[in-house]
This record gives structure tokens, C-alpha cells and sequence, in this order.
């Protein structure tokens, strides 16, 4: 049987980390990346943690919805469903959406190969540390990265 570390199953679990991945992105982060690209869409957030006037909810899913020529902030869970959040982000931008996404620094998997290569990859010093619905703040297993697709050439 294949045994795997605790990182390993805790990753391919979907959750990241034992305390679920609805958290908030720090506010100096995002802050600064707002100023300099002024967002008007969240497209995975929850009442609790929306970084812009104009979000998706889980009940909504930013999945399904259309971001337009948004300019979007893309924190999405860390778990499974990583890689479609990414192809969306790659998709939105090809039809005109610029998307800034906070993603692990996952050099391994396919979503990064396929997705987050293709966009500027901005890479964070330290470990973010992300605010918990109750207040306490959590930080990721692995290293945070910032790729942004903008000026679609498509």
C-alpha cells in the first residue's frame, strides 16, 4: 500500500489544512495589491471575508458565473477544486478579465504547468497568514504565490 506523508494526504484531501480553506486574505496584501490594480470582482468569497462590493458566494459559485472584463481577485480554496478555479481565472482572461490570483507556490501540479505559467508569476516573501472566520490566523503548508493574467493577447 501506498503510504503517504501527512502534507500529501491533507493536499489530496481537498482541505490544505485541518481548518477548512474559508479564510480571509490579509488585509495590508490585498491592500496593496488593489492599489495597484483597483478590483471590482470576488469571485470565491463568503459574506464574512468579500474583498470588493461585488462577489460570489459557494451558494452563487464564481465557477459558473460569467467575470466579464472584471479586473478580479482570485483567492480560491486551497483543495480539490484548485485546478478548475485556475482554468477560470486562464479562461476569464482570455475573454478579456484581468485576474490576480493568490494560489500555492505548487510547482508540482498540473494546474500550475497548465494555468499559472502562462501569467506573471509574482513570488511572495514568507508565508501569508490568512484571518479565520473566528479571528485567528492560519498560514498554508506551503509557500503563497501572486500570478496575474492580464493584457489578454488572444
Amino acid at each position: 500500500m501506498n503510504k503517504q506523508t501527512k502534507i500529501a494526504r491533507v493536499r489530496n484531501d481537498g482541505r490544505w489544512h485541518s481548518r477548512g480553506s474559508d479564510w480571509s486574505t490579509p488585509q495590508d496584501l490585498f491592500d496593496k495589491l488593489d492599489n495597484e490594480f483597483h478590483f471590482t470582482l470576488d469571485p470565491c468569497a463568503s459574506k464574512w471575508n468579500a474583498k470588493c462590493k461585488r462577489y460570489f458566494t459557494e451558494k452563487e459559485d464564481g465557477l459558473k458565473q460569467d467575470w466579464g472584463k472584471d479586473v478580479v481577485f482570485l483567492n480560491p480554496p486551497y483543495g480539490k477544486d484548485l485546478k478548475s478555479w485556475m482554468e477560470k481565472a486562464f479562461n476569464s482572461y482570455k475573454g478579456g478579465a484581468t485576474v490576480v490570483c493568490l494560489v500555492p507556490a505548487a510547482t508540482d501540479l498540473s494546474w500550475w504547468h497548465d494555468y499559472a505559467m502562462c501569467g506573471e508569476i509574482r513570488f511572495l516573501r514568507g508565508r501569508p497568514r490568512f484571518i479565520t472566520r473566528e479571528g485567528s490566523w492560519q498560514q498554508t503548508f506551503s509557500p503563497s504565490v501572486v500570478i496575474v493574467f492580464r493584457g489578454c493577447d488572444y
